[in-house]
């Protein structure tokens, strides 16, 4: 089984850049605990069709052509 590579690469990179102001949120004392708790959530929910996509051209890669 072949993994293409740019698709990891672009998942990755999606994955990065929704995930990117995680760091500031969570060294920041002025952000509320509620506040962290949403942000958290969000970049939870967004990852996961890109999870899925991974998984599912990882199992099938015939989908990607």
């Amino acid at each position: 089984m072949k993994i293409n590579k740019k698709l990891i690469l672009l998942l990755a990179l999606i994955w990065f850049v929704i995930s990117l102001p995680l760091p500031w949120i969570i060294n920041n004392p002025n952000v509320s605990e509620s506040a962290f708790y949403i942000t958290l959530g969000i970049i939870g929910i967004m990852s996961i069709p890109f999870v899925m996509l991974g998984i599912a051209w990882t199992l099938k890669p015939e989908l990607t052509h």
